[in-house]
């Protein structure tokens, strides 16, 4: 495993990290005895950033990974989020009727100890807002925030999702170690005034979705989905879309297999080629899955190489949104 350092801090954390969510939210049935096992081959394969949130599974996915966390804490930096709740008090899923975002400093009170006690742990690594809260200045927010990091019950802060400015406003306030933001090939937005932020200030950039929820492997048929597979919602699975999407796609697994990689590395190298301040969290909940992320990680991609993806992404431009319109609403506040 290579590491990688977290913003201006010493923390070394391995060049790809494991995104939980899958595990227990979102991406059709959930297989625990599995999912545990997962966990336990990515302390052996050396990866020691491993990313989750309240909302996953309604707290699930938090008290799943305790399971492993508790037993190998000083092996894991631990990132956690917050923000989503349901109108009655609890966290939830951002897709759920009824369910909204809340930065109050009164709210993260309360998201801490609920995260801290489902996890089974002291401190929280790294601590995120998952989203910026548009009623609420993000410096109360961030401040409140600050003031776990005093009590000790949180290490490092976050940001997702969040604009340049807010992250500028944000890190006035308290440093931010690190941005979580969607990043791929196919959702390359924060490489405009994002990136360009993120690195002035020395936060790393921790991409979410970096195989683009599965569509860059060349592996998935949309009529296959479980009922309750969120991707069922996204316009880039939409039947207007998927045509043109299923080129690109057909295209770049071509090009994997004369780099000699799958689908998968190629799109873990390209994201992890664009700078050592980025620190990826393919998801999954799988082991053989995992194990094919990270031989990423030995993937070199030449100029060449890198050339000839830009130039089919030029070719079959991604059509559709990353989000439902109702999620889109909610990002880059």
């Amino acid at each position: 495993m290579k590491y990688r350092k977290l913003g201006t801090t010493e923390e070394q954390l391995s060049a790809l990290g494991l995104g939980c969510m899958g595990m227990s939210f979102a991406y059709g049935p959930t297989d625990d005895k599995e999912s545990l096992a997962t966990l336990e081959k990515a302390l052996d394969l050396g990866i020691n950033f491993w990313d989750t949130a309240d909302m996953y599974g309604n707290g699930a996915n938090e008290e799943l990974i305790s399971k492993v966390l508790v037993p190998n804490r000083d092996k894991i930096f631990i990132a956690t989020k917050f923000g989503f709740r349901f109108k009655d008090g609890i966290a939830g899923p951002s897709s759920a009727t009824g369910t909204y975002f809340d930065g109050s400093p009164a709210w993260i009170k309360i998201a801490v100890e609920q995260s801290l006690k489902r996890l089974k742990i002291d401190t929280i690594d790294l601590y995120y807002a998952h989203r910026v809260d548009p009623n609420i200045p993000i410096e109360e927010t961030v401040g409140a925030m600050a003031n776990l990091v005093k009590e000790g019950k949180v290490r490092y802060l976050g940001l997702s999702e969040a604009s340049a400015a807010s992250l500028r406003k944000a890190h006035a306030v308290h440093p931010i170690a690190a941005l979580q933001s969607e990043y791929s090939l196919l959702t390359r937005d924060v490489e405009n005034e994002m990136l360009q932020t993120t690195r002035e200030l020395g936060i790393s950039l921790v991409p979410y979705s970096p195989l683009a929820r599965g569509l860059v492997t060349n592996t998935l048929n949309v009529d296959t989905f479980a009922s309750d597979d969120f991707r069922r919602t996204l316009p880039r699975y939409q039947q207007e879309n998927i045509a043109n999407n299923s080129k690109l796609i057909t295209g770049f697994a071509a090009l994997a297999a004369t780099i000699g990689c799958t689908p998968a590395q190629l799109a873990l190298a390209w994201v992890l080629a664009q700078g050592e301040d980025i620190i990826p969290i393919p998801g999954t909940k799988k082991r053989n899955y995992l194990e094919e992320n990270v031989a990423a990680i030995e993937v070199n991609l030449t100029a060449a190489d890198l050339t000839s993806v830009n130039e089919l992404i030029k070719r079959y431009p991604i059509v559709g949104e990353r989000y439902s319109e109702g999620a889109m609403k909610m990002v880059n506040h």
